[in-house]
């Protein structure tokens, strides 16, 4: 197959959703061609996975596709909080269980940007269209048959459900974006841990031109109907017309999707509003599952597994798709380097020592978060405790990785911590800070993409260490000097010292890896920069002391 194969190109991505799509977007970025194949007929057309939070939001950011994501979320901007009430919309007392999602503005000192309502269905045309945009093969309508692996990559068989036509692909690597259920991961014979299936909905769209004047001023997110028999979830789609309900599915007692006709989610609806004479006009009906599971490796060999298809987690707080997203754009950065020639293929190793455990903890996080939400269906077993005590924001920006593709990390520093702290240290996401750079203001944020970055202060050796050792290994490895002097490249705020923002000594140093993540640090000034800096990439990226050539891109 490896002799005859129809397709050859250095990634395979399996599974044109959410995840797969920002997989081929961040592969887009790195420059690496890849296939993208994606069952079913297009994009999805079931407005579901709407949070996007303010870290994933950055990702989008440094990819250039934050403002069209922007534009199409639009509709919701205004929509805060978590409302709840005990009895019908309109006759019970309503109990915010989260008024805004940053009621004391404190992201803004740690992201340019903040989190967005947009649907699945709203930003994944933008995706595919950006990737495309920038040479990547997206295919809809093509279904994995098969695949297997060798020494040296990927062989697969795929499908064009349209015609029946059938291609062999080789691939050097396979990245599997494919679902809960996923077939890769089933393949690669990996096993799950967890609590399994916790509760199940079915997820209706409907139309209703009153219910807006019901509502009246009143924007959330989601609120969350508990009146007895017909308790629900009421999400706006566009605070006019569309919206969508879940409404608890109970399969376990015999129920089936069939016993949910257009009748019975009227009338539900209708009486978790309050409105018996509500006009509701059914539209789409699709079921789904929340279940806290997590796969117990996220690769093998050449394969490798992300978002659903590597973690399962309840959607009250929308951490599933954004951890997912996040999984991309790690692994996104490392495939890079391996194909480019930069790193050993023992980088993509820690994919896994990385992701696995900021899933876990985050998947508690998310189970813990819905029984406190009381989300409707879901009655937490038993045994399940309170969770982590750490906030949303926490959760979702303050993650590190104490041990991966770092040096000098703290393996005992819990993977998410109680409070938030991103002040540069090793395996935290690099502080926010307003710089000017050529008269135009960035954040530091937006210098991490595409290469490692070394922060330093003017006057000292640093930035021409790295400049050198860049030339001498073929690395990418930018550097920049920040200050408020001529000799700075990059020019920070008066009253604002960079090195404190990075808890640094006027002399030291800070490497950046692309996914924006501490991957060393200088405490000061060094007799040998050259020596240090070429020392520790080569021990971060795994590779051969020699430089190597550019590969498979």
């Amino acid at each position: 197959m490896e002799e005859h194969a129809d397709v050859r190109v250095p990634v395979l991505v399996v599974g044109g959703s959410l995840v797969g799509l920002s997989t081929s977007l961040f592969l887009s970025r790195h420059g690496i061609r890849h296939l993208l194949v994606e069952k079913h007929a297009g994009t999805s057309v079931h407005p579901r996975g709407r949070g996007i939070n303010a870290r994933t939001m950055e990702l989008f950011r440094t990819a250039g596709v934050e403002p069209a994501i922007r534009k199409e979320a639009s509709a919701l901007e205004a929509n805060q909080g978590i409302l709840q009430t005990r009895s019908s919309l309109v006759e019970g007392e309503h109990k915010w269980l989260v008024k805004a999602v940053d009621p004391s503005g404190a992201l803004k000192k740690f992201s340019p940007t903040g989190w967005c309502l947009c649907s699945q269905n709203n930003i994944e045309p933008v995706l595919a269209a950006q990737s495309r945009a920038q040479g990547a093969d997206v295919r809809f309508a093509t279904e994995l048959m098969s695949f297997d692996q060798d020494e040296t990559g990927v062989s697969a068989v795929v499908k064009d459900r349209e015609t029946g036509e059938h291609l062999t692909v080789r691939a050097d690597y396979l990245i599997a974006a494919d679902g809960p259920r996923s077939p890769v991961r089933e393949g690669l014979r990996i096993r799950q841990t967890g609590n399994g299936e916790l509760f199940h909905n079915v997820s209706i769209v409907f139309r209703s031109e009153r219910l807006a004047d019901v509502l009246g001023d009143l924007r959330f997110i989601v609120c969350y109907l508990m009146k007895p028999g017909a308790d629900g979830a009421l999400l706006p789609v566009d605070n006019e017309t569309q919206w969508v309900f879940h409404a608890p599915w109970h399969p376990e007692t015999g129920e089936t999707l069939e016993d949910f006709t257009d009748e019975r989610c009227r009338e539900q609806i209708r009486s978790a509003i309050g409105v018996p004479d509500l006009d509701v006009e059914i539209g789409g009906k699709a079921p789904w599952h929340a279940a806290e599971r997590v796969a117990e490796q996220y690769g093998v060999g050449r394969v490798f597994v992300v978002g659903d298809a590597a973690h399962e987690m309840c959607p009250t707080g929308a951490f599933g798709s954004n951890t997912g997203i996040q999984d991309a754009h790690n692994l996104a950065w490392k495939v890079a380097a391996v194909l480019d020639g930069a790193a050993g293929p023992e980088l993509l190793d820690t994919y896994e020592q990385e992701r696995l455990p900021v899933a876990r903890a985050t998947s508690e996080r998310a189970s813990a978060r819905s029984a406190e939400h009381s989300h409707p269906g879901y009655v937490p077993p038993p045994t399940m405790g309170g969770g982590p005590g750490s906030g949303v924001l926490t959760t979702a920006m303050g993650y590190c990785y104490p041990e991966g593709a770092v040096l000098g990390g703290d393996p005992s520093r819990p993977v998410i911590p109680e409070t938030m702290r991103l002040r540069g240290d090793v395996g935290t996401r690099a502080p926010h800070m307003w710089l000017t750079r050529a008269g135009e203001r960035i954040s530091a944020l937006d210098l991490y993409e595409r290469s490692f970055v070394l922060l330093s202060g003017p006057g000292t050796p640093w930035r021409e260490a790295a400049r050198e050792v860049a030339r001498q290994t073929g690395v990418r490895l930018d550097a920049y000097a920040i200050g408020s002097g001529a000799d700075a490249d990059l020019v920070q705020p008066d009253g604002v010292d960079w090195a404190e923002v990075h808890g640094l000594p006027a002399d030291g140093a800070v490497l950046v890896r692309p996914d924006g993540f501490v991957a060393w640090r200088s405490e000061g000034a060094v007799t040998d920069p050259r020596a240090v800096l070429t020392d520790a990439l080569t021990r971060l990226l795994r590779r051969a002391r020699h430089r190597a050539g550019r590969a498979g891109a």
